[in-house]
C-alpha cells in the first residue's frame, strides 16, 4: 500500500509519494512530472493529461481544462458567468442548476459536470502513481485553496470519491508548503515561534500565508488571497498584442478561438523569457490568421506598465495579510515563495517592499505543494512510519448559526461560532432549550466568494417537551473538520430524572485498639455529620444523553446520485480499456501489413517464395491496408485479431523456411566441432592420456561410433540441404541439427567429465613406545586401585572378574 499527495492545480497536477528514501515527485506516462488538468473526448475514448493538451488546438470544442474553478457552482453564478468568457468548449446549465460541459464522447453529444471532469483527472493520477510505485495507490491527500467554501471543498472530495480515492485530508494549499518547508528544518526553535510568510502565486490565483513554526509542530497565523494569476497577465497581453495586430494586419484574433490559444500559448513563452531578460524581445507566429504571418516584440518594462493594475491588487493582498496576522516586519523571519508566477521580477520586488525581506526561493517553486502534501498523508496513514509533526490549520471564514423556534437565543443575526482564522479542526457544543422540533441554519458570517453565504441547514426531529411540561436541553455540536468543511455533525437530548434510591448504613467499625489524640477526638467531635438511618431514602439525578435524528439539506449530491456518478465512471474506464485493446489491434494489424509487405518486396524474405506466391499474399497486403482506412476503420478487436492470424498462418510457413536456410549452416557448424571433439577425447584416451586412465576402452569405443554415426547423418542432410531451392521447405530442420548436436555432448560429456575415483585410506602404522605405554597404565591402573580400595574397602574393583558356575 502506496501513499501519495497530490497538487489539484488550475493549469497542472502534480503527485509526490512517500518512499522509504523519502518524498519522490511521481513522472507520468510522458516521463514529465506535470500532468496538465486537461480532459478531451476523441471518438470512443477520453484523453486525458499529457495528451490532450497537446491535441487542443486541433480539437477545441471536445477539450476542457479550467474546470477547476467551477467546481461546486451554479450555472447562474456570476463567476462562473465570467469564466464562460474563456472557455471554447460549450456550456450550459443542466435541469438542476448545475453546471454541463457538452461535448461529443461515444459518437454523440453528453454533458459532464465539473465534478466528473475532475473525477476523470484524478483517475488518471491514480493510474499514473499506480504505474510508477508497481503498487495499488488508495490513501492520498489532496490540496485545495485557502478561499475554497464548503460547496467546493464537498465537491472536490465527491469528484475523488467517484475516481475510487480515499481522501485522508483535503489540506490548504499553503499549509502543505509549510509542512513541506517546515518538516525538514532542524533549526527550528522550542520556545519562541519562527515567523515565516508563504507566497504562492500560481495560474490563476494568489494565495498569502503566514505561519508560526516551533520545534515539530507548525500553526497557520492568517492568510489573504486573490483570484488573479499567471492567466490574467497572459490575457492582459494577449489584448495588447490583438489591438496591434488589427491595426497592423487587420486581422480580428478574439472573432477566432484558435488563433487567440495559440496567442496565449506564445505570449506564456514570452512572458517566461521577459522574467530572464529585460531587453526586447520578439514575438512571431506563423500562419496566423486567413494564412498571414505576424510579428512584434516588448520588452520587460512595458509588460509592467501594462500590468500595473494587476501588481496593484498583488501588492493590496500582501498588505492586507501583514494587517490581519498582526506581525511587524522584525517579527517576520524569511519571506518563501511558490508557484510559477512568483518568478515574475516585479512580484519579487513587491514582496521586497511590503515585507521588508527579499523573496526566498529556496523551496522547490512547482512540487513543493505535493510534496508537503505526500507528507501529510505519510503522517496520517498507518501503512507509513514517519516523524511526528503537528500541523495546525485555520478556517478562513467566519461561522455564525441561526436557531429557529421557541426559546431561541441567537436571534434574526445568529451567533458567531467561529471568529475568521479559528483553529482547525475544531467543535463546539451550543446548548438550546426547545420542547419541539427546530432548524439550526449555518452559514457565513463575512464576504465569500461564492454567492450563496449558507452552508446547510439541519432539522433536529424528535424534540419532545419534559414531563414537566418545560423546554428540553438540546446538546448540538457544531464542527470543521480536518477537511475544512463547517457541518453539525450531532445532537442530543439531555434527559435528566431525579430517582429516589434506598440507602444501605455501612456496618460500625471496631474499636481501635490504640485511643486517638485529644485534639483529634475534640475536632471530630466538632465536625457537623449527617446521619441516615435504615430504611431511608436519597434522591438522585440520572442523566442520559439521547441521539437525536437530522435531515440535512447542504451542498453536494445525494447518495443515489453519486453511487450513479461512481458507476457511470466505472463504465467509461472499462470503455477505456476496451478501445485501448481495439486501438492497439488495429496498430498491430497495420504494423504487420507494412512490415511483411516491405519484407516480401525487396527484403529478406523475397527469395523464399515463388513470384506467384509473392504475388498473391502482396496483393491481399495491399487489400487489407485499403479495407483498414476504408470499411475497416471502427471495427472492434475480434476482427482485427482473426485477419492478423489468418495472416500470420500464410506467412509464417515462409518465415519459418527463411529461419531454416539462414541458421542451418551455422547449427551444421555447431555439429561439426561436437564430432571433432569426439574424436579428439578417443585419440586422447588412445595415447594414454593421464586423465582418461579411470575410463573403460568400452566407453571410448562408444564415442567412437556415435561419432562415425553424426559424421554419416551430418554428410547425408548437407548434401540436402545444399541441393534443395531456396522457394521449397529445408529438408534438414534447426531443431533436428540441434538435437543431434545435444545427443552427441551428452554421449561425449557422460564419459570425460567423470571424476577420478578417491584414493583408498591407508592404516595408520603402529607405535613403537606401546609397551611402555601399556606399563605406564598398568603402574597408574594399580594405583588407582589401591586408591579405589582405600576410599570404597567394600566394593568391587572395576577390572576384577566374578566366575559364576
Amino acid at each position: 500500500m502506496s501513499v501519495i499527495g497530490i497538487d489539484f492545480g488550475s493549469e497542472s497536477c502534480y503527485i509526490a509519494a512517500a518512499k522509504a528514501g523519502g518524498i519522490e515527485t511521481l513522472a507520468n506516462d510522458y516521463s514529465l512530472r506535470a500532468t496538465p488538468s486537461c480532459v478531451a473526448f476523441d471518438g470512443k475514448k477520453r484523453i486525458i493529461g499529457v495528451a490532450a493538451k497537446n491535441q487542443q488546438v486541433t480539437n477545441m470544442k471536445n477539450t476542457v481544462s479550467g474546470f477547476k474553478h467551477l467546481l461546486g457552482r451554479r450555472f447562474n453564478d456570476p463567476h462562473v458567468q465570467r469564466e464562460l468568457n474563456s472557455i471554447p468548449t460549450k456550456v450550459k446549465g443542466l435541469p438542476d442548476g448545475s453546471i454541463g460541459y457538452q461535448v461529443n464522447y461515444l459518437d454523440q453529444e453528453q454533458c459532464f459536470t465539473p465534478e466528473q471532469l475532475t473525477a476523470m483527472l484524478f483517475t488518471k493520477l491514480k493510474e499514473t502513481s499506480t504505474n510508477a510505485l508497481e503498487a495499488q495507490v488508495n490513501d492520498c491527500v489532496i490540496t485545495c485553496p485557502v478561499y475554497f467554501t464548503n460547496a467546493e471543498r464537498k465537491a472536490l472530495l465527491e469528484a475523488a470519491h467517484i475516481a475510487g480515492l480515499n481522501v485522508l485530508r483535503l489540506m490548504n494549499e499553503t499549509t502543505a508548503t509549510a509542512l513541506s518547508y517546515g518538516f525538514y528544518k532542524q533549526d527550528l526553535p522550542e520556545d519562541k515561534p519562527r515567523n515565516v510568510i508563504f507566497v504562492d502565486c500560481g495560474h490563476a490565483s494568489l494565495q498569502v500565508s503566514a505561519c508560526a513554526f516551533t520545534k515539530g509542530k507548525l500553526k497557520m497565523l492568517a492568510s489573504s488571497w486573490d483570484q488573479i494569476g499567471g492567466r490574467d497577465f497572459d490575457t492582459t497581453l494577449a489584448e495588447y498584442f490583438a489591438k496591434e495586430f488589427l491595426d497592423r494586419y487587420k486581422i480580428n484574433a478574439k472573432t477566432n478561438a484558435r488563433s487567440w490559444l495559440r496567442l496565449l500559448t506564445e505570449i506564456e513563452k514570452l512572458k517566461k523569457q521577459m522574467s530572464a531578460n529585460s531587453t526586447k524581445l520578439p514575438l512571431g507566429i506563423e500562419c496566423f490568421m486567413d494564412e498571414i504571418d505576424v510579428s512584434s516584440s516588448m520588452q520587460r518594462s512595458t509588460m509592467e506598465e501594462l500590468c500595473a493594475p494587476l501588481f496593484q491588487r498583488v501588492e493590496m493582498t500582501f498588505k492586507r495579510l501583514l494587517a490581519e496576522s498582526k506581525l511587524t516586519l522584525d517579527e517576520i523571519h524569511s519571506v518563501e515563495v511558490v508557484g510559477g508566477s512568483t518568478r515574475i521580477p516585479a512580484i519579487k520586488q513587491l514582496i521586497e517592499n511590503v515585507f521588508g525581506k527579499p523573496a526566498s526561493t529556496t523551496l522547490n517553486q512547482d512540487e513543493s505543494v505535493s510534496r508537503g502534501a505526500a507528507l501529510q498523508c505519510a503522517i496520517m496513514s498507518p501503512a507509513v512510519r514517519v516523524r511526528e509533526f503537528g500541523v495546525t490549520d485555520i478556517q478562513n471564514y467566519a461561522v455564525k448559526v441561526i436557531c429557529d423556534g421557541e426559546g431561541s437565543a441567537t436571534g434574526s443575526s445568529g451567533l458567531e461560532v467561529f471568529s475568521v482564522f479559528h483553529t482547525a479542526p475544531f467543535s463546539r457544543m451550543l446548548t438550546l432549550h426547545r420542547k419541539e422540533p427546530f432548524t439550526v441554519t449555518v452559514l457565513y458570517a463575512q464576504p465569500i466568494p461564492y454567492p450563496d453565504p449558507t452552508i446547510g441547514r439541519w432539522t433536529i426531529k424528535d424534540v419532545k417537551p419534559t414531563d414537566k411540561g418545560e423546554l428540553s436541553t438540546i446538546k448540538v455540536k457544531v464542527r470543521i473538520n480536518h477537511h475544512g468543511i463547517v457541518l453539525i455533525s450531532s445532537a442530543h437530548l439531555v434527559d435528566s430524572k431525579e430517582v429516589e434510591e434506598p440507602v444501605t448504613p455501612q456496618p460500625a467499625e471496631p474499636a481501635s485498639a490504640e485511643q486517638p489524640a485529644v485534639g483529634e477526638q475534640q475536632q471530630n467531635n466538632g465536625e457537623p455529620m449527617e446521619v441516615q438511618q435504615e430504611g431511608t431514602e436519597k434522591k438522585k439525578k440520572n442523566t442520559k444523553m439521547i441521539d437525536l435524528p437530522m435531515d440535512c439539506e447542504s451542498h453536494g449530491h445525494s447518495l443515489n446520485d453519486l453511487n450513479n456518478l461512481i458507476q457511470q465512471e466505472a463504465k467509461m474506464v472499462a470503455n477505456d480499456a476496451k478501445e485501448t485493446e481495439r486501438i492497439d489491434a488495429k496498430n498491430a494489424l497495420e504494423e504487420f501489413v507494412y512490415d511483411m509487405r516491405n519484407k516480401l518486396q525487396g527484403g529478406p524474405l523475397e527469395r523464399y517464395v515463388v513470384e506467384a506466391e509473392r504475388d498473391a499474399i502482396c496483393a491481399q497486403l495491399n487489400d487489407l491496408e485499403n479495407w483498414l482506412y476504408e470499411d475497416g476503420e471502427d471495427c472492434d478487436r475480434d476482427t482485427y485479431v482473426n485477419r492478423l492470424k489468418a495472416l500470420h498462418n500464410k506467412t509464417n510457413p515462409i518465415k519459418d523456411r527463411a529461419n531454416d536456410y539462414e541458421l542451418c549452416p551455422s547449427v551444421f557448424s555447431e555439429l561439426k566441432h561436437a564430432i571433432n571433439n569426439a574424436h579428439v577425447a578417443v585419440n586422447e584416451f588412445k595415447k594414454g592420456s593421464p586423465k582418461y586412465d579411470h575410463l573403460t576402452e568400452t566407453e571410448f569405443i562408444n564415442i567412437a561410433e556415435h561419432a562415425d554415426k553424426s559424421q554419416k547423418w551430418l554428410d547425408q542432410h548437407m548434401a540436402k540441404f545444399a541441393a534443395s531451392p531456396r522457394t521449397v521447405d529445408s529438408p534438414v530442420k534447426v531443431a533436428d541439427i540441434r538435437h543431434e548436436v545435444q545427443t552427441l555432448n551428452a554421449c561425449v560429456n557422460s564419459v570425460i567429465n567423470r571424476p577420478k575415483p578417491k584414493p583408498a585410506a591407508k592404516p595408520a602404522p603402529p607405535k613403537d613406545n606401546a609397551a611402555g605405554a601399556d606399563q605406564h597404565n598398568g603402574e597408574n591402573a594399580d594405583k588407582k586401585s589401591e586408591g579405589d580400595k582405600t576410599a570404597h574397602p567394600n566394593s568391587v574393583p572395576d577390572d576384577s572378574t566374578m566366575d559364576v558356575e
